[in-house]
């Protein structure tokens, strides 16, 4: 089958038929008709266009190895740093059509699958474990081109270090029953961006302080599999207006709770279960986060050149560039995107192969860079709304230009190097990125993207490097006595 284009992603998303709630009701239209979700599967069908047109397939797909038909590169197993090139290459083009808005887009999941295919030996001769699921569903999600959403968080009932549920009904999914048929599950999973509206959703469920053998499992399923339903947040959709709302109109990433009401997993979709040290291993052993990261740091290095383009465009309108606070304010933007595209590259000269034969881009890199763009983000929307200053709020509406104030407008509204409706259009651009209900998602979403930033903060502590003295320092003082300090 190989590669589809984007009416065939609608139609295949169209004849799914998951049990999607939003503000309270059940979605009963085709999901591409509702309005939550035009916007976003509209510009998904894009990118797969983009993916199948005869001057992208080079840059965007490779042969299958097992069918020969062109399949996406974001499913590629790189052996070599050229493959972690094409890689990049791939996921920077997808990443352009979507200003690097949209952190759910089809490439991230492809990726987490073909990592997860990529390590599944270590799950080899471990109880309950099924290695070749793995290897099937990455295969078929290959030659299929599916898409995936994920659900790996448990319910925020109590983040205490100690904290034991005890409700009589499951709140946090887990296995209720094995059957020969497969596990059921019962609760509730975060945080699935896009949940409901891709081919299908993994989940993962590990353990994190007292291991609950019923809580250590990792499957896959079809998004309208009986028994899962999607409970969708508010929509920050704007509708009716690519010119009021130019990004939330085309990138908005519906979120849901996941509840599973002993949803059926079938064995052949079963990963592993009851197994702790497979739960909480897998992740830290696998190349899931090396491969994953190095796709969402491309990308944030692509939104982070889109930020820098409005903050530009912002001082252009206005021509406020002569002003030196403006200059340092966009040049901290400046400094972080150099900052990121040299650890990105970095990353790549410094890949090794793995146990596996496979090639990793260095962890280290990666992990600075995403330790680093949770902090700068909300500053690059800080410094956009600062430079816009009070014109981030005298936006009218498209309307208003087609009314009988549109002379006022223009006389009024119009910018230093642009017509009244072009400023608006910019401004409006730039209200929508950083200040409307789409906008603050975008910075709590980057600020959590991959866990709590202290937390990363101190996984990178924790592996970087464990000596604390260097031949440097001996050359200075001598021999140290690195015994125990107690």
């Amino acid at each position: 089958m190989g590669v589809k284009n984007g009416k065939e992603f609608l139609s295949r998303i169209n004849q799914l038929k998951p049990e999607i709630w939003v503000d309270g009701q059940q979605l009963k239209e085709p999901i591409s008709e509702c309005p939550e979700f035009r916007g976003l599967l509209k510009t998904k069908a894009s990118l797969y266009e983009f993916q199948t047109s005869a001057e992208n397939l080079f840059d965007m797909t490779y042969d299958s190895p097992t069918s020969g038909e062109k399949v996406g590169i974001s499913f590629l197993q790189p052996t070599t740093k050229e493959d972690l090139k094409k890689r990049r290459t791939m996921i920077e083009q997808w990443a352009r059509q979507t200003c690097g808005l949209m952190g759910r887009s089809p490439d991230y999941l492809s990726t987490a699958l073909m990592s997860f295919a990529s390590s599944s030996q270590f799950l080899e001769g471990k109880e309950n474990c099924f290695p070749q699921h793995v290897q099937s569903a990455y295969e078929r999600a290959r030659e299929q081109d599916l898409t995936f959403t994920h659900t790996f968080i448990t319910p925020q009932v109590n983040r205490a270090t100690m904290y034991l549920e005890s409700s009589d009904e499951p709140i946090s999914a887990k296995i209720v029953d094995t059957t020969k048929e497969g596990l059921v599950i019962k609760g509730a999973k975060l945080l699935a961006t896009q949940g409901g509206l891709t081919d299908e959703i993994l989940v993962f469920s590990a353990p994190k302080f007292l291991p609950d053998p019923d809580e250590a499992f990792a499957f896959t399923l079809p998004s309208d599999a009986e028994g899962v339903r999607f409970i969708c947040r508010e929509s920050f959709a704007g509708t009716g207006s690519t010119f009021n709302y130019p990004l939330s109109s085309r990138f908005e990433e519906m979120d849901s709770i996941v509840v599973f009401d002993n949803a059926l997993v079938p064995w052949d979709r079963v990963f592993f279960y009851h197994n702790t040290e497979a739960a909480s291993q897998f992740f830290a052993t696998s190349s899931f986060h090396p491969f994953t990261l190095h796709q969402v740091i491309t990308r944030q290095v692509v939104k982070t050149e889109f930020m820098l383009s409005v903050a530009k465009l912002l001082v252009e309108t206005i021509n406020v560039g002569e002003y030196s606070h403006i200059q340092g304010k966009v040049a901290e933007i400046i400094i972080s995107l150099e900052t990121m595209k040299a650890l990105l590259d970095k990353s790549e000269q410094d890949a090794a192969l793995d146990q596996w034969g496979y090639m990793r881009p260095s962890i280290v890199p990666l992990q600075v860079a995403s330790n680093i763009f949770p902090t700068v983000y909300p500053r690059f929307s800080e410094i956009i709304q600062l430079i816009g200053a009070s014109g981030m709020v005298t936006i009218p509406t498209e309307k208003s230009f087609k009314s009988e104030i549109e002379h006022d407008l223009a006389q009024y509204l119009q910018g230093a190097t642009k017509t009244a409706e072009d400023r608006v259009k910019i401004f409006r651009l730039a209200w929508d990125l950083t200040m409307s209900s789409f906008g603050t998602r975008q910075t709590q979403y980057e600020r959590y993207f991959f866990g709590d930033p202290i937390r990363l903060a101190s996984q990178l502590y924790r592996s970087y490097s464990s000596t604390s003295t260097s031949p440097m320092i001996e050359s200075l003082l001598g021999p140290l006595d690195c015994g125990d300090p107690e």
